[in-house]
């Protein structure tokens, strides 16, 4: 995302990552041929359940690696969750959408750091089977 701006230098994100992520979320990794391509961090924030990360490395994309890390998400948090992700990252949009999440708000990015409007999707939880 080239357009958002260097808030944090990349120590500060491993930081980040091992200090607060790593310890406080629950985290899963997705690995392709032994190299770490992806992973998820599932939390709670006010008493909802968030997906507060979903990252795939470019050269890992679109192999399926994403799907595979959401569809772990829907099964650890399976009556639902939700998520921000910027308004103009429509690659992630779109994917998110592909996966049944809803748009429920848009914001003018007022209440994040990088001041980049943004988006809050919601994942309903799994249906109850009808069949019987």
């Amino acid at each position: 995302m080239p357009w958002l701006p260097d808030l944090h230098t990349p120590d500060d994100d491993r930081r980040f990552l091992r200090e607060i992520v790593l310890p406080e979320k629950e985290v899963w990794v997705a690995e392709n041929g032994g190299v770490i391509a992806g992973f998820t961090a599932l939390g709670t924030r006010g008493g909802v359940e968030f997906m507060e990360h979903l990252y795939v490395a470019p050269e890992h994309q679109r192999r399926g690696i994403g799907t595979a890390l959401m569809e772990k998400a829907k099964t650890r948090r399976s009556a639902g969750f939700r998520l921000w992700v910027f308004q103009r990252n429509g690659g992630a949009r779109d994917f998110y959408e592909h996966h049944g999440l809803r748009l429920v708000e848009l914001t003018d990015g007022s209440g994040n750091e990088e001041k980049e409007p943004d988006a809050l999707y919601e994942w309903s939880g799994a249906r109850p089977n009808s069949a019987g």
